[in-house]
Parts: C-alpha cells; sequence; structure tokens
C-alpha cells in the first residue's frame, strides 16, 4: 500500500494521540470522518497500524528508574547455535523489559528496563537476565531523564 499525505496525516495524529475518534481527527484535518474512518481500517488491514498503545507515567505505577542495557549473545554454547530472535523473545517475557532489539554493531540486542529501584535493577540483571543461555556480557545504561 502506498501512503498518501492523507494517510501520513492520519498517522502522525494517532501518534500523538491513539484515543482520538474518528470525528476528532476529521475535526484536526478537514478529511470527512467517512474518509478518516476507511483509511484507518484499511492502515489496520495492511498491517500498518498494528495496535494501539499508551503513554505511562512510571513514577505513578512506582517503576521510576529506567536503563538500556546492552547484549552480547555468544551464538554457540556446547556446539548449539544460539538464536537473537530467541533470546530477544524469552527477554519481552520479562514484565521489566519494555522493548527488545536486535542491533548491529559490537551489541547484538539492547533491551529497555523498568524497575522499581537499584534493588530490583540489580535482581533483574543478576538473577534473571544473566541466567539466560546465550547471554555472554551485558552493559547498563541508566536514564537519567526522559524527554
Amino acid at each position: 500500500m502506498k501512503l498518501d499525505e492523507k494517510d501520513l496525516r492520519i498517522l502522525n495524529i494517532l501518534k500523538k494521540n491513539a484515543e482520538l475518534n474518528t470525528s476528532q481527527i476529521s475535526k484536526k484535518t478537514g478529511i470527512p470522518i467517512t474518509t478518516i474512518h476507511n483509511r484507518i481500517k484499511k492502515l489496520k488491514q495492511e498491517g500498518i497500524i498494528k495496535n494501539y498503545t499508551i503513554n505511562i507515567d512510571h513514577e505513578k505505577i512506582g517503576k521510576p528508574l529506567a536503563s538500556y542495557i546492552l547484549i552480547t549473545i555468544n551464538q554457540s554454547i556446547l556446539g548449539k547455535k544460539i538464536s537473537q530472535h530467541e533470546i530477544g523473545r524469552r527477554l519481552k517475557a520479562f514484565d521489566e523489559v519494555e522493548s527488545a532489539d536486535i542491533v548491529t554493531g559490537a551489541t547484538d540486542i539492547i533491551i529497555k528496563v523498568r524497575a522499581e529501584s537499584m534493588k530490583g535493577l540489580n535482581e533483574f540483571i543478576t538473577e534473571k537476565l544473566r541466567n539466560i543461555e546465550g547471554i555472554d556480557k551485558t552493559q547498563t545504561l541508566m536514564v537519567l531523564e526522559e524527554i
């Protein structure tokens, strides 16, 4: 599907606030409500809109500590090939992991982690993360301020 200017305007509005209804989007864009409805439906069918999400105030839910953890994989242990995708899926299953991405360079995977405290982060790293078969090294980067 080739996106046009109207599709891009709709996507940009939904990216900022996915809670808006078709009437509100129509008022912001000047595009008729039925056109908005049909285009959003098509964007969903084509897989361009995968899902809707929320933006959480992590301090208010008791997980104010954010960090990025750079992970290096040892891809063959005891002659068994370890898949980055499989490790990424295992990492995403942890409640603490907000995102997991396979990257290029000296690091194989980067995860964003949320914790309630340094103690909680330490427990995640030492008791969960480092016990996953195939994880060789980790480097933790603490987020000082989120923008």
